[in-house]
């Protein structure tokens, strides 16, 4: 009996999350191995990048050289968390992923970011990916820094 096209649509719906979770998981381990070329190595070559200060960068080259900076100064030696709380799938061959982000750093961080009571600076990253050529690429990476509010638990 041959599967059903709604059978096949999970099946592969299924293996495109485990693909995307794959990739996450790439992205933290190259982050904590201070790796630029491989933390951008999923970043679509036009790809969008807003980073934490609201600073656009375009194109997979941009995105690895801001890396390379953050890796040589406030973030060198520092270990990321990145935990998927989320991945949709809007429209066939696009996935937006909601993940958390939490970065412990002994380096001094720069104006504007600062280290919560656990000792990480903590981040909600939206990550926007499109499936060409049978492979996923990050379109689009935003990064937004979360601050602690009194009487707002941790989310």
């Amino acid at each position: 009996m041959q599967p059903t096209a709604a059978e096949e649509d999970i099946v592969s719906t299924i293996d495109d999350e485990h693909r995307i979770r794959e990739i996450v998981a790439e992205q933290q381990h190259a982050w904590n191995a201070g790796d630029a070329t491989s933390y951008a190595a999923r970043f679509h070559v036009d790809g969008t990048f807003t980073n934490l200060f609201g600073d656009r960068y375009f194109g997979r080259e941009a995105f690895r050289e801001r890396h390379a900076t953050i890796f040589s100064t406030f973030a060198k030696g520092s270990t990321a968390s990145l935990v998927v709380q989320r991945i949709h799938f809007p429209v066939s061959g696009t996935a937006i992923v909601a993940i958390d982000c939490a970065v412990e750093s002994q380096a001094t961080l720069p104006p504007g970011l600062s280290s919560g009571s656990t000792g990480a600076t903590r981040s909600s990253l939206l990550q926007v990916l499109v499936k060409e050529g049978g492979q996923w690429w990050i379109a689009g990476y935003h990064n937004v820094d979360v601050k602690a509010m009194p009487g707002r638990a941790s989310s």
